[in-house]
């Protein structure tokens, strides 16, 4: 994984277009000759390498946690169409063959208008660029607010997060990178959470749906619980 991304000239503070894309691996790959196996996963490595310069790419797995999906790349870039032709190119590869995308969810880097009250060193949400992978554990989620909290004054709204942030700050564990979709996707905000502690994240939810923000929520799901490990790795972990 490559943390140097090549950033259009144009803008001081150039948001980052993030993805988090999801497959979900057809089991006749698995009863494929093992030499067409071995050359499709190195197909799909070397198209993630050749993309590094423009693309971060993080790879997790979910094998054994989701029926639904077998593993996640977490890609980052400041250029949409640098995600959309690597997605094409994985997707020739001898394993993106058999590969379906169940969930995708695309989202933007943006500053948070709650934190500046709550300013501290590695600030999430004064963040427009985000350096992930650094936990071995990724908790990711679309997340939509109801139309009603967008209805209440900034004042209200800024208190009921002040009480959300201070919740966050009792796990020092668990770090946030919240990201935004208004128009770009179904949801409004990808939220993902970083850990090592998969215990101190449960205990973070809990708390927090204790707290007044919570009832303004319309949809927090499916929710996904992804292990990172390095990219070999993960397709090996498909079998075969």
């Amino acid at each position: 994984m490559s943390e140097k991304l090549s950033k259009p000239q144009a803008a001081e503070e150039s948001r980052q277009f993030v993805n988090f894309a999801f497959y979900k691996l057809d089991p006749a790959w698995r009863r494929l000759p093992e030499e067409d196996r071995r050359r499709g996963k190195a197909e799909f490595i070397s198209v993630v390498k050749s993309n590094e310069q423009d693309v971060m790419v993080i790879p997790y797995c979910m094998v054994g946690i989701r029926g639904d999906c077998d593993f996640m790349l977490w890609r980052i870039s400041y250029e949409l169409p640098r995600l959309q032709e690597m997605s094409a190119q994985l997707l020739e590869t001898g394993i993106g063959k058999y590969l379906a995308t169940p969930y995708s969810y695309l989202s933007l880097t943006k500053r948070s208008i709650y934190v500046d009250k709550h300013i501290h060193e590695g600030q999430e949400g004064r963040r427009v660029k985000i350096f992930p992978g650094k936990f071995k554990y990724l908790f990711v989620y679309p997340f939509v607010k109801a139309k009603a909290w967008y209805r209440l004054t900034q004042h209200a709204r800024q208190g009921m997060m002040d009480e959300h942030i201070e919740i966050g700050h009792k796990y020092p564990t668990v770090r946030l990178n919240t990201t935004y979709s208004f128009g770009l996707d179904d949801q409004e905000f990808v939220l993902a959470f970083e850990s090592d502690r998969p215990e101190h994240f449960l205990d973070l939810v809990m708390e927090l749906r204790h707290s007044e923000a919570t009832s303004y929520t319309v949809r927090d799901t499916p929710t996904f619980t992804c292990l990172h490990r390095e990219l070999p790795e993960v397709l090996d972990l498909l079998g075969g």
